[in-house]
């Protein structure tokens, strides 16, 4: 582990500037994915700019008919505030969904949006890896790649973002508001993370100096008819091979509004405008579903360990839809398909 100096800013402009003092500053909130980075010897800042004591940041308001939760909101809060459960029940399974108790207690609403791949490649510092030195190469297309991306991918990297919340987040079609030197701006969920192409060691939109300070979820939370499906090789305590996330309105029979999200499969949350837009007006069928499943996993591209992903993912989308059409959605307690 490299030596580092801390700072704690008491406000979001006072972080700003120990980010734009240090090129490689980082910030700190719960840690529990800088933490590992660190001691594993992928991240290596000089300066840990800790935010935890920022005040407002940690609180989830009222905002325009929507929700605004704040970047230091703990995981566990987010998922057991009683707005969030009644209103967007999506976010709150697929948070559940997600890591352990304890890491939830820890874990920041801000940090989650921004925590990084778990290719093996690019953990293991005795290997190439683009994401973390550009131009050294990407191993996992030839190697161990069972966990990674189907979708979306380039010749440079098939690394998959490990959120859950995030699913939940593009599908309920969030912002992340941010604040920079040159103040605060609103980022939609869609453009926030990046797919790979020539640059995969730049995860998301974020400018270098600024910081998250909020989620904002608009008014449609999708409440009745949704569900958050995760594909794990272990019940508990592993990231998702697949995930699905839904929001549908529904019409009696058909479906007036569809909002579909995966996760496991790409370097982002993978949502396609076109599936969803073929699933409003149609009847709540599998032959609909299925239609759906087919055009979002038009263009999936599996590797020697991970091909099976593309028939999961397919099979996962159209269960998902169909939880999701009959209101019955995934427990994250009983985690069994029924």
């Amino acid at each position: 582990m490299n030596r580092f100096s801390y700072v704690r800013a008491g406000t979001v402009d006072e972080a700003v500037q120990a980010l734009v003092a240090d090129p490689a500053a980082k910030v700190i909130a719960g840690g529990t994915n800088l933490i590992d980075l660190v001691k594993y010897n992928v991240e290596r800042p000089t300066r840990l700019v800790d935010v935890t004591r920022i005040a407002g940041l940690d609180a989830i308001q009222e905002v325009d008919g929507g929700l605004q939760i704040g970047a230091l909101v703990p995981n566990a809060a987010a998922a057991y505030d009683k707005r969030v459960v009644e209103r967007y029940p999506l976010l709150a399974s697929a948070i559940l969904a997600g890591a352990t108790p304890q890491l939830r207690n820890a874990a920041s609403t801000g940090g989650n949006l921004l925590q990084r791949t778990r290719c093996y490649y690019f953990y293991d510092t005795g290997t190439p890896c683009n994401k973390r030195e550009p131009g050294s190469g990407c191993p996992a297309i030839d190697g161990q790649n069972r966990i990674l991306a189907i979708l979306g991918t380039s010749e440079h990297c098939i690394a998959t973002h490990p959120s859950d919340m995030c699913v939940a987040l593009a599908a309920l079609e969030a912002v992340v508001r941010v604040a920079g030197p040159e103040g605060e701006r609103r980022i939609p969920f869609a453009e926030f993370h990046r797919l790979p192409g020539d640059t995969p060691e730049i995860d998301t939109n974020l400018g270098r100096n600024e910081i998250v300070v909020a989620v904002e979820l608009p008014g449609q939370g999708y409440a009745r008819h949704y569900t958050y499906l995760k594909l794990r090789d272990r019940l508990s305590y592993a990231f998702a091979l697949v995930s699905v996330a839904v929001g549908l309105e529904m019409d009696g029979d058909q479906i007036g509004r569809a909002r579909i999200a995966l996760g496991g499969v790409a370097h982002k949350p993978w949502r396609d405008l076109e599936a969803e837009a073929m699933l409003e007006g149609r009847p709540a069928s599998r032959e609909s579903f299925e239609a759906a499943a087919d055009h979002v996993l038009r263009g999936a591209r599996g590797y020697a360990h991970n091909a099976f992903k593309i028939g999961l993912a397919r099979r996962t989308t159209v269960r998902a839809l169909s939880q999701a059409a009959a209101g019955t959605p995934q427990s994250q307690v009983d985690k069994r398909i029924r």
